[in-house]
């Protein structure tokens, strides 16, 4: 008989961090560090004090002159007889520091928890990290949940719906739709180059284009023979288009003015995230 040994069970996410102690560009010390210098308070021996944080006596000095250094001031200091001998204390500025960083470290650890109790769903959020972080050459991607699929002979037609009310439909075959498991109610996002993206006056017309998203312009920036001119559907969303300066022109495209995107549903592409 076949034994299966179950999965170990997956532990929860959670937010972590560390707090440093910077001069600058250069770190003077985090946790490590901090503990050796109340070490070497409540020892008054750097031997004692490297022995009890697990540093060797080189690192221990090595640490202490480095923060004695960047701080600009004596953080640790020796009495007679050096290093050989004699006793090793902190100063008062030391103390301080000691003190302000177990402060600033306590609310550290209150603070992530905080967010970690605040955060309803965290985990689902990987997936919103993940679109953020993912790299493509479309310039706009566009997040939104499918609203509709409308099945076809060859193709089938995906609705996604924007957060700001307005709809971009989405032509794909039927392997597409299977592959990346589509289905109304889910998350997805349309991915449109820049140079797919057509523009007119925001005035009635008659297209043979399936998606016209009305907006404002909020950006006009000419270059030596294209102007990416930016159009906002809503509060959180954009949709750029790269055309000619003499469009521009002709249209008398400026900020503040309202516009509408004109993109063929074939040239709009439709991803998920894993």
């Amino acid at each position: 008989m076949t034994m299966t040994t179950p999965p170990a069970p997956r532990e929860p996410l959670e937010f972590a961090g560390s707090v440093w102690v910077k001069s600058g560009d250069e770190t003077l010390g985090g946790a490590a560090r901090i503990a050796l210098l109340a070490a070497i308070r409540d020892t008054g021996s750097i031997t004692a004090a490297a022995k009890a944080v697990g540093m060797s006596y080189k690192a221990a000095w090595d640490a202490v002159d480095t923060m004695n250094n960047l701080a600009g001031e004596q953080l640790v200091t020796s009495a007679t007889g050096g290093r050989g001998g004699g006793g090793t204390t902190v100063t008062a500025s030391a103390l301080r520091l000691i003190e302000t960083y177990r402060a600033v470290e306590r609310e550290h650890r209150k603070f992530l928890q905080r967010v970690g109790e605040a955060v309803e769903g965290f985990e689902r959020d990987w997936q919103l990290i993940g679109r953020l972080g993912m790299k493509t050459s479309a310039r706009n991607q566009l997040a939104g949940k499918v609203t509709k699929i409308t099945r076809g002979a060859v193709n089938d037609e995906i609705e996604l719906g924007l957060p700001g009310g307005q709809t971009i439909v989405a032509v794909v075959t039927h392997e597409s739709t299977e592959a990346l498991d589509l289905r109304e109610g889910g998350d997805a996002f349309a991915l449109i180059k820049a140079s797919w993206v057509m523009l007119m006056q925001d005035a009635p017309a008659k297209l043979s284009a399936r998606n016209q998203l009305r907006g404002t312009i909020a950006s006009v920036t000419r270059g030596a023979v294209n102007a990416e001119v930016t159009l906002s559907l809503d509060d959180t969303t954009t949709i750029t288009a790269i055309i000619t300066n003499q469009s521009a022109e002709t249209l008398g495209l400026a900020e503040g003015q309202n516009a509408v995107a004109v993109i063929k549903a074939s040239s709009v592409i439709i991803g998920v995230n894993d």
